[in-house]
């Protein structure tokens, strides 16, 4: 999913696990994204990997973004996972 969004909110960047990495860790951040219309349109948590955790957004701000949504399980439960691919402020 590829579209403009109002940035609500975001996190300070950690630190996580992951197999992925050169060094076994990753760099990670949670943002809060919701799309343009008024404040009952769709909004979601999405996380910032590696470089793009370190980007900082600010509330009001506006951005294009390329989202990519991946379910997967793990002992019985479902988890859904909403992962930056690309992120662009955009000038108002």
């Amino acid at each position: 999913m590829k579209g403009i969004f109002k940035v609500v909110a975001q996190g300070e960047p950690f630190v996580v696990q992951s197999q992925k990495a050169e060094n076994g860790q990753l760099k990670k951040s949670i943002l809060t994204l919701q799309e343009i219309g008024g404040k009952y349109e769709n909004t979601y948590a999405v996380t910032l990997l590696g470089g793009m955790a370190e980007f900082r957004f600010y509330p009001g701000e506006c951005v294009f973004a390329a989202l990519h949504f991946a379910v997967r399980e793990y002992n019985g439960q479902v988890y859904q996972d909403i992962v930056v691919n690309e992120i662009i402020k955009v000038k108002s």
